[in-house]
């Protein structure tokens, strides 16, 4: 990565858990200002060599800040970027104000003249056939990057621990969501109740994530303390997905001073 002012502005130590890069800064706006910056270097940096970039990003609020800076990122030709997503809930409709395509859409699609947004389309009559057309388009578009948010039970996209593979054969599937996952989906104000938030969703999976010649984490605040202590000073196994990441030969993992605070380091 680029060293610049921006990247350095605000960081409070950087140091590596195995591979993976580990960057904490003072703030959420510090945090989300250096990873939008990083990120769109990657982002012209596809477009220079390839002449497009295609992306995978996160929808969740520990993406908000990163994604406010991303599309205020000067001098990148967003007619050539391609974008992905994570995840979305099996059944729900992207007018919904739970939708994660709604996520992205609110705070990417309509800000910046994006060459095409693919979204899991959650509300498909058949949520298998979703994954199938799904897992062609990323492979007929292989992405050249991931941005991915880490859950309070550390998972990545919508593969919780009990379900989780690190292994995977399918690319795309229909998952289960765990009650951890559900109730953080209350926490962060999508629902009113445990009971309103759906079990099942669309998501890649560990494979296809791992597969991308970089990964860039965001997961700020103290909601994320537990999960971030697991996957950098736990075991690397899928009772805590993200320590997955630890065995990539390029990741890099954004965090702020509140998800840190229970690191030994």
């Amino acid at each position: 990565m680029e060293s610049t002012a921006t990247i350095q502005e605000g960081l409070a130590r950087n140091f590596r858990a195995d591979n993976l890069n580990v960057y904490v800064y003072e703030s959420r706006n510090h945090m989300g200002k250096a990873a939008a910056s990083v990120i769109a270097a990657e982002i012209r940096s596809a477009i220079q060599q390839r002449g497009k970039a295609v992306v995978i990003l996160a929808s969740a609020p520990s993406q908000n800040e990163f994604l406010a800076n991303l599309v205020a990122a000067p001098d990148i030709d967003w007619s050539r970027v391609t974008a992905f997503h994570l995840d979305e809930y099996l059944g729900m409709d992207e007018k919904a104000p739970q939708s994660f395509r709604k996520f992205l859409i609110d705070r990417l699609v309509t800000k910046v003249p994006l060459r095409e947004f693919h979204g899991l389309r959650g509300d498909a009559a058949d949520g298998a056939q979703e994954t199938k057309r799904y897992a062609q388009l990323l492979n007929d578009n292989p992405p050249d990057f991931a941005v991915l948010g880490i859950g309070e039970n550390g998972h990545l996209a919508f593969i919780d621990p009990p379900f989780c593979d690190f292994n995977d054969p399918e690319a795309v599937k229909v998952v289960q969501l765990d009650e951890v996952c559900r109730k953080q989906q209350v926490n962060d104000g999508a629902f009113a109740s445990l009971d309103e938030v759906p079990h099942d969703a669309l998501s890649l999976t560990i494979p296809t994530l791992m597969a991308r010649p970089k990964l860039f984490a965001i997961a700020p605040g103290p909601a994320k303390r537990n999960a971030i202590k697991a996957t950098l000073e736990g075991s690397i196994d899928t009772s805590c997905p993200a320590s997955i990441l630890r065995t990539h030969k390029d990741a890099h993992l954004f965090i702020d001073k509140d998800s840190a605070e229970f690191l030994r380091q």
